[in-house]
């Protein structure tokens, strides 16, 4: 079972994963850095230009239940091409990460619920994650959190969408046949 979850982890571009019982109970601090491939690899994958910076600093303490809790920061310099003019530019992002994860069943009865976990509708802001084999990868909650800050129509400063100008006005999809019809009448 343990090699079904590892592959489950190799699909993300950025992998580390974190045991809840490797956390000291004091908690354990992380830098994390992507290195040059898993910037390729999550630029790919967000739809980006490139990704020059990505790190992410978290803070992960151990919660009643065996949960944990995960505050942090991520950052990353992303490269885009603004939606107006095509040209590339580049954005900073800055996303604040505070999430609570626990065990399946604690997580089912913090959000009052009997049976399976319910749908997106059910959920609420503050539901804690469910927390699947013990383990958190954090690089993949800092790829999650890096996407979700992503400007999804990035503009270039003082660039203005300017629709095209008709030069002639359009006589309607019928106004061919108006000139097809005047010429049969006069004859």
């Amino acid at each position: 079972m343990r090699e079904h979850k590892s592959e489950k982890f190799a699909a993300t571009p950025w992998r580390f994963p974190v045991a809840v019982e490797d956390i000291a109970e004091s908690g354990q601090h992380f830098v994390l850095v992507a290195d040059a491939q898993v910037r390729a690899g999550i630029a790919r994958t967000a739809g980006l230009r490139d990704l020059p910076r990505l790190q992410a600093e978290f803070e992960a303490t151990r919660g009643g239940a065996g949960g944990l809790r995960v505050i942090g920061r991520v950052s990353a310099t992303v490269g885009q091409n603004c939606v107006v003019t095509l040209e590339p530019l580049t954005n900073e992002v800055e996303e604040d990460v505070d999430i609570l994860f626990m065990p399946q069943s604690a997580a089912l009865e913090a959000a009052g619920e009997s049976g399976a976990r319910g749908s997106g509708a059910d959920a609420k802001w503050d539901d804690p994650e469910p927390l699947i084999g013990g383990i958190v990868d954090l690089g993949a909650l800092a790829t999650e959190f890096l996407i979700l800050g992503l400007d999804p129509y990035p503009r270039k400063p003082g660039a203005v969408f300017e629709p095209p100008r008709e030069l002639k006005p359009d006589g309607g999809p019928f106004a061919a046949l108006a000139g097809w019809t005047k010429g049969r009448n006069d004859g």
